[in-house]
């Protein structure tokens, strides 16, 4: 039996998007336990985010191998959550897998969907997923009561980056402001159909506009960020790195970020700096940020494969991010430039 104040454990989705995404989970078990603890599973990669998500009282960090079952792993990691007394467990994901350690635990609820027939390992089944074509649909119900409906608009996944960290950081990297304004650019995502590929065209004239240009993502991104900087000058940096705080921090100093349809979106847009995301591929609906953005960006083209949802073009042509030209998306960025409030270039 729970009590008024026994934790709660999220199991969520390890992509930084979908993990943005898990932030409207907390919000609504907050809404109605609003004394018991939450506490989020993440790896070592998204768990910097963690520290920037109200409510959250602490991640519990692990990195499970992800094509074996290596139980002795995940019978570690149900050592670790014995010992903090969770009462119940809601397992976002479908696999078998992200199950086992809060069954292990003895976790006494575990609240998910059947997905990989999990009869046993999830003792709060909860039906209708294939109804829910959303992944922020799907998550979200399962923080509800059994059998309530969705609400007419879930809660806002929310970033919170405390002022005083901002001003080290640019610090730390020798961007001290001189009143330009600056626009992160996040060229990556999981694969090469949703990138778009005139970024560097787009830096060169966002710098001859006299803006600052940051370029911003993990280590796969290295060779795209290093090709940007290449086209320009001192005016444009590479902070790409394998640390997402800085990723983190860069958005929130940021007068406007230009995405792919890519987790430094849903950061973005969840710090409320004003986002941009070219989207080829995929469906803003399916998968843009809950959170409001300056702006959509989609080809005019009529392409019979799109949406397609696959990371590589199966046609070849790659036209449904190829026919966005930088002079559709550079006067956005002007548009969006013009609106940020003084205070955020000072």
């Amino acid at each position: 039996m729970s009590t008024p104040d026994s934790p709660i454990l999220i199991v969520p989705y390890m992509w930084i998007g979908d993990f943005v995404r898990g932030h409207t989970v907390v919000e609504l078990l907050r809404a109605r336990f609003p004394s018991r603890p939450i506490d989020l599973l993440a790896t070592t990669m998204v768990a910097p985010l963690v520290d920037y998500m109200p409510g959250v009282r602490k991640g519990i960090v692990v990195d499970l191998p992800r094509k074996r079952l290596a139980l002795p792993q995940h019978r570690a990691l149900a050592e670790r959550l014995r010992a903090e007394g969770y009462r119940q467990a809601l397992v976002m994901p479908r696999t078998w897998k992200s199950a086992l350690a809060p069954f292990l635990a003895g976790i006494p609820i575990r609240t998910g969907f059947f997905g990989e027939a999990r009869l046993g390992l999830i003792n709060d089944l909860r039906p209708g997923e294939r109804r829910l074509p959303r992944m922020v649909d799907r998550c979200a119900m399962l923080a509800l009561p059994k059998g309530e409906g969705a609400p007419s608009q879930w809660p806002l996944p929310a970033l919170k980056v405390p002022t005083h960290e901002i001003a080290p950081w640019r610090q730390r990297q020798g961007l001290a402001p001189d009143g330009r304004q600056v626009v992160a650019l996040a060229p990556g995502a999981v694969g090469p159909s949703k990138r778009w590929p005139y970024y560097a065209e787009l830096a060169r004239q966002l710098a001859a506009a006299r803006n600052h240009v940051w370029v911003i993502g993990g280590p796969d991104e290295r060779d795209l960020a290093a090709a940007i900087v290449g086209a320009g000058d001192s005016s444009i940096r590479d902070l790409t790195g394998p640390d997402l705080r800085n990723a983190i921090l860069a958005l929130a100093a940021a007068d406007a970020v230009v995405s792919n349809d890519s987790g430094l979106l849903h950061v973005a847009a969840a710090l409320g700096t004003p986002a941009i995301g070219i989207f080829g591929p995929t469906s803003p609906w399916h998968w843009a940020p809950l959170n409001p953005i300056a702006a959509v960006v989609e080809t005019a083209s009529e392409l019979t494969c799109r949406p397609c949802h696959k990371p590589v073009c199966r046609v070849g042509h790659h036209r449904c991010m190829r026919d966005i030209s930088v002079d559709q998306v550079a006067p956005i960025v002007g548009r969006t430039l013009a609106t940020v409030p003084a205070r955020k270039t000072s």
